[in-house]
């Protein structure tokens, strides 16, 4: 029991921190392909979101809620309690649902085994869907300006695919790097 309760709170420390670590790293790196409110064109922490609750499960899920309700409340979106809970629980759980969805309709392993790249494809796309699904239905419930709207839809998607399949492939291409660099 001790060793779970630690599992979990791993996840959900590391979850915290580096998400909230990418988001504003990101944010530097690409505040000039911002095309709204909460919608980037390229938008990596979406990577991390589906990455950290992959591996972390709910663990990873609550501690991207929880980042990314900090981050919402400290930032740029109108400090609303509300506005930035449910954004919160939609940046932990869109990912988790996600995870969900393909663990039970993909036939993909709870311990990834058998994650494929086609399955991972699918994966995100799935995620991508929900998440700027639900992101632009809450802003429109919300009633941010200049949100909600099918076109920030189709911008956050292709920003949430990209950031993930970019992360996806840093994330690779490093691994090949440490690889290499132990044979040698």
């Amino acid at each position: 029991m001790k060793r779970i309760f630690s599992e979990s709170m791993t996840g959900f420390l590391v979850s915290i921190f580096s998400y909230s670590i990418l988001f504003y790293l990101n944010d530097w790196l690409t505040s000039h392909l911002a095309y709204g409110l909460g919608v980037n064109w390229i938008y990596l922490p979406a990577g991390l979101r589906l990455f950290l609750t992959l591996v972390f499960g709910l663990s990873g899920a609550v501690g991207i809620a929880l980042a990314s309700f900090m981050i919402c409340y400290f930032g740029q979106f109108p400090p609303e309690l509300t506005t930035c809970i449910g954004i919160g629980l939609i940046s932990g759980f869109a990912p988790y649902l996600a995870r969900i969805f393909v663990v039970s309709n993909v036939n993909v392993s709870p311990d990834l085994s058998n994650l494929s790249l086609p399955k991972l494809a699918l994966c995100i796309l799935i995620y991508a869907l929900l998440s700027a699904g639900l992101h632009q239905w809450w802003f429109a419930v919300r009633g941010l300006d200049e949100t909600g709207s099918f076109n920030h839809f189709l911008v956050m998607l292709l920003g949430d695919v990209l950031g993930t399949v970019l992360l996806v492939g840093l994330i690779k291409a490093g691994l090949d790097l440490l690889k290499r660099s132990q044979r040698a």
